[in-house]
């Protein structure tokens, strides 16, 4: 049964919440992180490295830092929990080529974080093939505990499981003024999970094609606030082109 719990930061009241899915424990954080304890693992999806730069080389200039700041946030996460294994739930690069545009220095941060921690790749449709220089394991998907880790979500019924892909927000309208955060979306069995990258865009929880994954259970929906991650009920939620 899906719970949440008291928080689990000394930083932040709000930060992060313990949630189950499939009678596991995890911890959702504020950063869009996901944090299983038991495993000391930690989960992200989408960081979309390089994509400012892939822009740049269509002409569409965007400021050049969306992977160094995507990177240490991931850094920031990392040591707070001190987690010894890291799952990239795919588009962790956002092109074939992107590993090839990363900074010298982009890359050191990188090497860094990766030093005696387990790391694993999993390929997404943006990133089939990840370089090995990369450091790393890569695989199709990870199997533990019952849990499926996988970058784009199987909308068989039943499926248990973790994924990226989407990257969902979650619309309200809160005082006056429409908001559209990132968000984790879930029910009993499957998670999905926010986009970590910096220039990441995102898809109503709303959007039909959701649907498919959750059809009309009802949703759990933890949206990232400036200062921590809240609950929101499925009644708050707005669809995008609902009059305000």
């Amino acid at each position: 049964m899906l719970s949440s719990v008291s928080n689990c930061s000394a930083q932040s009241k709000y930060r992060s919440h313990y949630i189950s899915l499939s009678d596991i424990t995890l911890v959702a954080d504020m950063t869009g992180a996901l944090y299983w304890p038991s495993k000391s693992m930690l989960i992200i999806a989408d960081m979309h490295l390089e994509k400012g730069s892939s822009f740049a080389v269509r002409g569409q200039l965007l400021p050049p830092y969306d992977t160094r700041d995507t990177l240490l946030r991931l850094a920031q996460v990392i040591n707070f929990y001190q987690a010894q294994t890291i799952v990239a739930l795919g588009d962790s690069f956002h092109d074939k080529k992107a590993f090839d545009r990363i900074g010298r220095e982009d890359l050191e941060i990188l090497r860094q974080i990766q030093i005696g921690r387990n790391w694993i790749w999993i390929r997404g449709n943006h990133d089939p093939q990840i370089c090995s220089a990369a450091g790393g394991e890569c695989l199709k998907e990870l199997l533990i505990q019952g849990l499926t880790l996988r970058h784009e979500p199987n909308p068989v019924q039943g499926k248990h499981e973790i994924a990226g892909h989407m990257h969902p927000v979650a619309k309200l309208k809160l005082y006056g003024h429409s908001l559209r955060l990132s968000c984790f979306v879930l029910n009993q069995t499957r998670l999905v999970m926010p986009a970590f990258g910096s220039y990441t865009g995102g898809l109503n929880v709303l959007d039909p094609a959701f649907i498919p994954l959750f059809g009309n259970d009802e949703l759990v929906v933890w949206v990232q606030g400036e200062q921590g991650l809240y609950p929101i009920a499925k009644r708050m939620l707005r669809k995008d082109y609902a009059a305000c």
